[in-house]
């Protein structure tokens, strides 16, 4: 699953106007562009990084935590197709090296330490990874459907990606 979402997403996204790609779904909901910029940011910041800590570490050590907004310097410096390149090339950097993380059974049973959450372990870190690329992609999905909201008419009951927003 991992590996698709950046062809997911480029298929979906690439070509697109700023129209598109520029308006999130609401106050304080984000745009496709601003969904992919956090995805790079995570990349960099999340995934394979509380990974090493687990392995690293075990529960002496709680993850770093995640800046929210710490995708922001990404929206000013690339453009959405850089930040899709980026995010493909950051994905098989990432997946090669949870990939050597984890080959080891051992290290699937391992504990570490969420600041917020608790006790995690790879396991619950990689299927968090995953639910949350499939969120954003809804995310995304809902950003660009919001778009064309104000053209539906009646049918705007029957499609459930229309209703109220959810912020982040």
């Amino acid at each position: 699953m991992l590996e698709r979402t950046p062809r997911v997403l480029r298929a979906l996204l690439s070509g697109l106007s700023d129209g598109w790609v520029l308006p999130g779904y609401g106050p304080g909901t984000w745009s496709a562009k601003e969904v992919v910029a956090h995805l790079v940011f995570c990349e960099r910041t999340d995934w394979v990084p509380r990974m090493r800590v687990i392995v690293e570490h075990g529960r002496d050590r709680a993850f770093d935590p995640l800046d929210r907004a710490g995708h922001v310097p990404l929206l000013a410096d690339h453009s959405l197709a850089d930040l899709l390149e980026v995010f493909e090339r950051e994905r098989v950097g990432t997946l090669a090296a949870a990939e050597g993380m984890c080959k080891d059974p051992a290290a699937m049973a391992l504990v570490g330490r969420h600041p917020a959450l608790g006790e995690v372990t790879p396991g619950n870190l990689l299927a968090a990874w995953v639910i949350h690329d499939l969120n954003h992609v809804a995310q995304i999905g809902k950003a660009l459907a919001y778009q064309w909201k104000p053209f539906v008419g009646p049918w705007e009951r029957y499609l459930s990606i229309l209703s109220a927003p959810n912020p982040r």
